[in-house]
């Protein structure tokens, strides 16, 4: 079954993406929607398809897959379930980033400032970390420092939304760090894909060090895994995955801890094997979850991360409830 896993996963992704663009407020048939794609319909629907749905449902999929990977190798490297790619502070740095150029304006003098900003955000903190995981041996002092990157990003964010202007600009952080596809285009994603790239790169080079941590870090030694190497690649792979992730959607949550979890009975717990099926079942349930927000019938679109968090909470815990033990 394993062995269908990943092309199973593609194929529910694929239906999903082509989903994103059949459904919506203007109604498309199927047959409209491959006629676009290979621009073979009208104008009209070519626009809707894309220029709309089509960059939106990819944002969201590329996002969802950049987190799941870079929780499924935090889970690993540092053998906690609760670990997910905020631990490191990353995803409250890049959120600092994009919250800075909103309140003092920049967006408005350069478009791309919000996306750029939440990047520069995301490579500061992954600089710190890595730099803490060469001069450490420790996945606690990882988490500790992690941790600390991350309480301070906060307080800077709370700072900064306390001294906000004008209630727009207030509003336009809020929105920001509950996360959101809204309006994405192709040119979005050109802008955050490769640092995702990159990151992705550098966890799955990191796959082998993983599984053999699954043992522990001593044993993973005796076997002559570079262990430190390899906490630097996670770390630094993670870091620019998930800088790219928070600069194309915003900060979204749940499912970086929850896509790993439900992979890792179907790879025997192994850390390594579920780095794929991980990113690409996360892809898939953000993609879904965004055409749930498309499709409620609320005055005002919902935030894509406070959507996911509500589907997949009640998962994760039952999940959970379902395991002897988180060690698990």
């Amino acid at each position: 079954m394993r062995y269908a896993l990943v092309p199973g996963l593609l194929v529910a992704s694929l239906i999903s993406l082509f989903l994103a663009c059949l459904l919506g407020s203007t109604p498309i048939s199927a047959g409209q929607v491959m006629s676009a794609v290979f621009g073979l319909s009208d104008a009209s629907v070519q626009i809707i398809v894309w220029e709309i749905r089509l960059p939106r449902a990819l944002a969201a999929w590329i996002a969802g897959a950049a987190l799941g990977a870079s929780g499924a190798a935090l889970q690993g490297l540092l053998r906690n379930p609760l670990a997910e790619p905020g631990v490191l502070g990353v995803t409250a740095c890049a959120s600092l980033g994009a919250a800075f150029t909103i309140h003092y304006g920049l967006v408005a003098v350069f478009a791309f400032a919000l996306p750029l900003g939440a990047l520069a955000g995301a490579l500061a903190a992954t600089a710190l970390i890595a730099f803490a995981a060469m001069k450490n041996h420790s996945s606690v002092a990882l988490i500790l420092a992690g941790i600390g990157l991350s309480s301070l990003a906060t307080a800077v964010m709370a700072l900064l939304m306390n001294l906000a202007p004008n209630p727009f600009t207030l509003s336009d952080m809020i929105n920001w760090m509950l996360g959101s596809v809204a309006n994405r285009s192709l040119a979005d994603i050109r802008l955050s894909i490769l640092p995702i790239l990159i990151g992705m790169a550098l966890l799955y080079s990191g796959r082998r060090g993983l599984s053999a941590l699954t043992l522990g870090e001593e044993a993973a030694m005796g076997i002559g895994v570079d262990v430190k190497r390899v906490r630097i690649l996670i770390v630094l792979g993670a870091g620019l995955a998930t800088g790219g992730a928070v600069a194309l959607a915003g900060a979204i949550g749940f499912v970086g801890i929850a896509a790993p979890h439900i992979i890792r009975p179907f790879v025997k717990h192994d850390s390594g094997r579920a780095l794929v099926p991980s990113a690409i079942l996360a892809g898939l349930i953000l993609v879904l979850a965004d055409i749930g927000v498309r499709l409620l019938p609320t005055t005002s679109e919902l935030k894509l991360g406070v959507v996911a968090a509500l589907l997949g909470a009640p998962v994760f815990v039952w999940i959970a409830l379902q395991r002897r033990g988180l060690h698990e």
